[in-house]
């Protein structure tokens, strides 16, 4: 049987494994799950077996944020250490879970970002890159990868981001209720989940933890510092006339599908705002903390048309407490919660890395997972490309 034959039986099975990876704008780490998936959208039954994350260590994370403002060659040699430290996370997983490479239907890399650019209405071309060479995952586990999720809704006239919203729908569609859900990565992005698909809404909102972070290491001094619970940014006032002119950054007025990265609200705003005198910095990491739910809020109020029936946070950011009382506060009367494992089977830590593997077990059944409500594509489009096992 050739390697394709086998990938194609095991992507046909009544029950998959996969190893999803996902990194980050934030550039924390690689979160590794492996999960179970049984049955077929909408009906697919998702049981989590293990979950475990990585830290990136500091030269590495110094590399991919040196790389993005950086060279060819820097590019094309992170491509391959990135590969690694993927492999790696997918080996421990397994041996974590103590699941046999074989009985894996694929492994599934997200890559990391180094640039994504949508620029419609504007001079350039669209464009997207994630690096973590899918080829150095198959080569150290012998296992298929599927990798490369975003360019195909971009080649098709998308935004190529968010593309959790297909996996949110699955989870989380329930008749005549609209709910929100919210994840608060490196940059925060809301799903509007319907009881169609073809209904479904999704944008990005603006920033999250890009730019609140970069801020708190200039508070913490610490290269890795951050604003643990909301702690740090609590102690800090608000400066109202600042939040206004971040209000009026021209991204949040544009109307969905829009998607942003790090290239708009990441390390260049944040030296802009630290180089401005006469602010201290923990005044001005609460006015970011605010920034961040106030244009979240803003989103919700302009561009959602049937209010949803509740708010559910995910991602790093949602353990921000002081970004989280904001949300409540703005969308009042909207009940705003944080994602429980208890209910969801998983917690929300894991969310990206599974919504990647309901995505690429689309793709190896043949099916689109795109949504073109949500990405501006011009048709629904089967993601990602595909490693075959050795």
């Amino acid at each position: 049987m050739t390697p394709i034959e086998r990938l194609s039986r095991a992507a046909a099975a009544d029950r998959r494994r996969y190893i999803g990876l996902m990194s980050g704008t934030s550039l924390d780490g690689i979160d590794a799950v492996l999960v179970e998936l049984a049955g077929r959208p909408p009906e697919l039954a998702v049981r989590l077996i293990h979950h475990g994350a990585t830290a990136y260590p500091a030269e590495v994370r110094a590399r991919i944020l040196a790389t993005i403002e950086g060279r060819t060659p820097d590019v094309c040699e992170l491509d391959f250490v990135l590969g690694e430290r993927f492999a790696s996370a997918a080996l421990d997983a397994a041996g974590a879970a103590g699941v046999e490479l074989a009985d894996l239907t694929a492994i599934v890399s997200s890559g990391q970002t180094i640039w994504h650019v949508d620029r419609r209405g504007q001079d350039g071309v669209p464009s997207t890159l994630q690096v973590g060479q899918a080829s150095v995952i198959r080569e150290r586990t012998g296992c298929a990868v599927v990798h490369d999720l975003r360019t195909a809704d971009v080649a098709a006239g998308g935004t190529g981001a968010p593309l959790v919203p297909y996996a949110d729908w699955v989870l989380g569609a329930r008749p005549g209720q609209p709910r929100a859900f919210l994840n608060l990565g490196g940059i925060a992005n809301v799903t509007i989940v319907t009881e169609r698909l073809e209904d479904v809404r999704a944008f990005d909102t603006g920033p999250a933890n890009l730019l609140i972070d970069a801020v708190a290491r200039e508070v913490t001094g610490a290269p890795d510092g951050i604003d643990a619970d909301g702690a740090l940014s609590a102690k800090g006032t608000v400066d109202e006339a600042l939040l206004a002119e971040l209000l009026a950054h021209p991204f949040l007025a544009l109307p969905p599908p829009k998607s942003t990265g790090r290239e708009t609200f990441g390390a260049p705003m944040a030296r802009d705002l630290l180089a401005r005198p006469g602010i201290d910095a923990r005044d001005l990491l609460a006015t970011v903390a605010r920034f961040t739910a106030a244009s979240i809020a803003d989103a919700i109020h302009r561009f959602v048309d049937d209010e949803p029936t509740e708010l559910i946070a995910s991602g790093g950011g949602a353990r921000n407490a002081t970004v989280m009382a904001a949300l409540a506060e703005l969308l009042d009367p909207i009940p705003v919660r944080r994602w429980s494992a208890e209910e969801w089977g998983f917690p929300s830590e894991a969310k990206e890395a599974i919504a990647f593997c309901i995505l690429a077990d689309e793709t190896l059944a043949g099916r689109p997972s795109n949504v073109p409500s949500v990405t501006g594509a011009n048709r629904p489009v089967t993601l990602g490309s595909i490693v075959p096992p050795s």
